[in-house]
């Protein structure tokens, strides 16, 4: 030992004794580089302000999924706007002008909008235009009423979503619920309670049925369910067709059934005043159940799995042919119960139009809704209500009842391109506050 290294501490057995961790720190040279590194790894890591904080949290909800939505629509309304001053014909007026009197065009093509979106509002919300207090808030229960199926089949839908399919035969499933539940509601004669449960049910049973048939082709042949589902969507619609015509189903009104009994009638929630029955209260409820099937029960993390990597659900000890099969059968039993708010709420008989375009809006409120139950019975209001409005905005304003067609197709569109509504409104990227919190801490 040289002097340079000082005395060297000892036991009691007369044994050198390593100085611990305090003792190699303070006899460190600082002005040696290679402590440099130690010194730095022996501080804690910078906290997080208060303002960094915020900013993170703020980013966060920037990058959510629900703001991107929010965008597709407002820019959906933007695009709406372009073409509603496409076509009216005061405004075009104006145009012949622009340059001498540009007041009279931005006067106009405000005028058509505002009218536009005005008459959309009171026909989906509130009239505020009608003379009595019930026809003001007819136009919600409208599109309440209107949402109740859309809600349903995009509940079926987007649980198939959530499995790693595509059901596009949400129509079918739709029509077979439909034609067992008006068959129960006519051909039988039950006591109230007894007879609308018995039509639930059956509707039910006749999309789950529609539903498993392309599960099963899917798990046993490897048939594609898109096309399976697409050829059954035209087999239901001749069969339809076919069975309005035959003696179980025959009536004085051509490709119309005999109406259902009041017993087997969904009840008005608001008397008969209004349509709102009692199929929306079963479609919220119905969200909340297939949520806690989905994300709490075994059975939904099943699917979730499956959903995410069936090669590996199945190395798990999982039978992915039969969450499958069982996820196409409950997809189908929703998209039947759609069928049944129809002949048993709005319509109260078969008819050969009564799946109208339920099952291909209902793909759009599964897309918009982030296959999420409660985020699907948001976009299925909103699409109520778009449906409900265009009919005012038709006759009010004079705009054509098409475009409300026209902005569900861009929402999808948009919804389907989330860098482009991220890039039009500045949002950033998904996952951008984690990597900022691990770059902080590092």
């Amino acid at each position: 030992m040289t002097q340079d290294e000082g005395p060297e501490k000892r036991g009691a057995a007369g044994e050198p004794v390593e100085p611990h961790d305090g003792e190699r720190r303070a006899d460190r040279d600082p002005a040696d580089p290679e402590n440099l590194q130690s010194r730095d790894d022996d501080q804690p890591a910078p906290a997080l302000t208060t303002s960094s904080r915020m900013q993170d949290a703020l980013r966060s909800m920037m990058s959510s999924s629900v703001l991107i939505t929010v965008g597709a629509v407002v820019l959906a309304l933007a695009v709406g706007s372009v073409l509603i001053l496409a076509g009216d014909t005061d405004v075009q007026a104006t145009l012949g002008y622009f340059f001498q009197r540009p007041g009279d065009f931005f006067g106009e093509a405000w005028r058509a909008i505002s009218e536009s979106y005005i008459a959309l509002f009171q026909g989906a919300i509130y009239d505020s235009e009608a003379t009595t207090p019930e026809r003001r808030i007819r136009p919600l229960t409208e599109t309440l009423t209107i949402a109740a199926p859309l809600i349903f089949a995009g509940l079926g839908i987007g649980l198939t979503f959530r499995v790693g399919l595509f059901n596009i035969g949400g129509q079918s499933q739709l029509v077979l619920g439909a034609v067992l539940g008006a068959w129960v509601g006519f051909a039988l004669n039950l006591p109230p309670f007894v007879h609308v449960a018995l039509v639930v049910l059956a509707a039910a049973l006749g999309g789950a049925i529609a539903g498993a048939i392309p599960g099963v082709l899917k798990a046993r042949f490897g048939a594609h369910e898109v096309i399976s589902t697409i050829m059954l969507n035209n087999t239901s619609r001749y069969f339809l067709l076919w069975l309005l015509g035959t003696g179980a189903f025959i009536s004085a009104t051509p490709q119309v059934s005999p109406g259902l009994a009041e017993t087997a009638r969904l009840p008005l929630l608001l008397g008969g005043s209004f349509r709102l029955h009692l199929g929306f209260v079963l479609a919220l409820l119905t969200a909340v159940a297939l949520w806690w099937l989905v994300e709490r029960s075994v059975l939904g993390f099943q699917m979730r799995a499956v959903g995410a990597n069936p090669e590996a659900a199945g190395t798990a000890g999982m039978s992915v042919r039969k969450i499958l099969v069982v996820s196409m059968a409950l997809s189908g039993a929703l998209c039947g119960l759609a069928g049944a708010m129809q002949v048993a709420g709005t319509e109260g008989k078969l008819t050969s139009s009564v799946y109208g375009t339920i099952g291909f809006d209902a793909i759009t409120v599964a897309l918009l809704g982030r296959s999420r139950p409660f985020g699907t019975v948001l976009a299925g209001i909103l699409f109520g209500a778009l449906a409900a409005g265009g009919r005012i905005m038709a006759s009010r304003a004079g705009t054509e009842a098409e475009l409300v067609t026209v902005l569900q197709a861009v929402i999808v569109l948009l919804i389907a391109a989330p860098p482009l509504v991220r890039s039009v409104f500045r949002l950033p990227e998904p996952g951008t506050s984690r990597r900022r919190v691990k770059e902080a801490t590092a």
